[in-house]
């Protein structure tokens, strides 16, 4: 009997990149049982794949024994003990580049994610735009599969359930599951993705009128746990989470939301990648570059006004702007927002 082959998939950063990774492994490994999976990325994204049963972690040390060209060849020798066969690269950046040519030097199958860069580019520039789709990154990451000679389904996604929350989760915040729970997610990297807020304000106000709703409040860092006590406004029923817990016990209460809300940013896959229904806004960027969470409905894409603003999207990644186009968000209404929320969990 032959033994099982062995895949490595490498994905190194950022957090919703990885993030929408693991919808396609999760598929791949119920429809490919027998094939062991070898995940390469950061430390920190390790529990992103805890659910996934046939799947081993490998936590690179770009900061220390895998930093620089020597610390890559090192990354190779480690990574070479564990006899893989195949190497599924859905990074495609110069590190990922490297590892998988030494891979193909020594006789292993080897494939890297298209990421499209012509038609993003086509999508988002200022003249001569070509406003479609493009095609998104989950497919993109099956094609890279397809190369490797696995074809994978995402037509029938199958879910984690949802988490039984620790004691010192139910410790740190009120949970009841008699009420609907909405994550607010309301940071992203860039500005020109994150909805005005004195406009999400108005979004909470009106959520947290209702005693039968319980708001969570999901970001990091310090300037940002301070606007999230702002935002907080002193309601009874929206809660900080920032801060409070670690991404384990984050993951257990995105499993059991009934709504995300978020930006076009990480927190939208991850709530995406565990079943839930996710609700996005969008600024100078656009869900169809790519980035539309997995398994949603369009209609919960909430983007700005391309009558207001017709050069829209501006950028793929939100990194670009474009004078006059700073208020391009002002078009979504709260009063819209608050709607689709309500309509999604009553």
């Amino acid at each position: 009997m032959s033994k099982p082959k062995h895949i490595l998939v490498i994905r190194l950063s950022a957090m919703g990149d990885v993030a929408m990774t693991v919808p396609v492994l999760r598929a791949f490994s119920i429809q490919y049982p027998e094939i062991k999976i070898t995940v390469i990325s950061r430390p920190f994204f390790e529990p992103f794949f805890r659910d996934i049963s046939n799947i081993d972690f490998f936590a690179v040390d770009l900061n220390k024994r895998h930093k620089g060209f020597f610390g890559l060849l090192r990354l190779f020798k480690d990574l070479n003990k564990l006899k893989i066969d195949f190497v599924a690269d859905l990074h495609n950046v110069l590190r990922s580049k490297i590892i998988r040519i030494l891979f193909l030097f020594f006789g292993k199958k080897v494939a890297a994610t298209d990421k499209g860069r012509k038609a993003k580019k086509e999508l988002t520039r200022l003249e001569n735009k070509v406003f479609k789709p493009v095609k998104s990154m989950f497919e993109r990451h099956v094609d890279t599969f397809n190369k490797l000679g696995f074809s994978v389904d995402l037509i029938h996604p199958v879910f984690p359930e949802k988490a039984i929350l620790s004691e010192a989760i139910l410790k740190a915040i009120p949970f009841s599951k008699e009420i609907k729970i909405i994550g607010i997610a309301p940071f992203a990297q860039y500005e020109s993705k994150v909805y005005p807020l004195d406009l999400m304000q108005k979004v909470i106000d009106d959520l947290a009128m209702k005693s039968t709703y319980s708001i969570y409040l999901f970001g990091g860092g310090k300037k940002e746990i301070e606007l999230l006590n702002q935002l907080q406004n002193n309601h009874e029923n929206v809660v900080v989470l920032a801060g409070k817990l670690k991404l384990n016990q984050e993951l257990d209460i995105i499993s059991n939301l009934d709504v995300m809300l978020s930006m076009d940013s990480g927190n939208a896959h991850i709530a995406a990648m565990l079943g839930i229904k996710v609700i996005t806004l969008w600024g100078a960027t656009h869900p169809y570059a790519g980035f539309k969470p997995f398994n949603q409905p369009s209609d919960y894409c909430i983007t700005a006004d391309r009558e207001q603003f017709p050069l829209l999207p501006t950028s793929v990644y939100g990194n670009k702007k474009v004078e006059g186009y700073e208020d391009a968000m002002r078009t979504i209404l709260p009063e819209t927002v608050v709607a689709k929320i309500e309509s999604i969990i009553t």
